[in-house]
């Protein structure tokens, strides 16, 4: 897909809801997040955005350099893709956000 033509992303989830996709996954989700708030708001089907490991990869590597708050920055994206309209989040951050939402409140 062209990746400037979110037209055509929209008539590819249309395809697949049509084959009979229970769920639609949007990849990378943090550059798609557009995506996944047309999708949530165009069709009735839950939007699963796949934190991909290059998203990860940059925040660790940043947050190692000590150029960024690895954690808060962590928090931030995933708050933007469920933000955006995710109703699942896939990421490689998944059993570190475990352990900071363990006896917490809130995200």
């Amino acid at each position: 897909m062209n990746p400037a033509n979110s037209d055509e992303a929209m008539r590819e989830i249309e395809l697949d809801i049509a084959e009979g996709a229970d769920i639609v996954m949007v990849k990378p989700a943090l550059s798609y997040l557009d995506i996944i708030r047309r999708a949530k708001d165009t069709f009735n089907i839950p939007i699963a955005g796949y934190n991909v490991s290059g998203e990860y990869s940059m925040v660790k590597a940043a947050a190692a350099n000590g150029w960024i708050d690895g954690e808060r920055i962590t928090k931030e994206i995933l708050k933007s893709i469920r933000r955006a309209g995710a109703d699942i989040i896939i990421t490689y951050h998944a059993k570190e956000v475990a352990v900071w939402l363990k006896g917490a409140n809130s995200f």
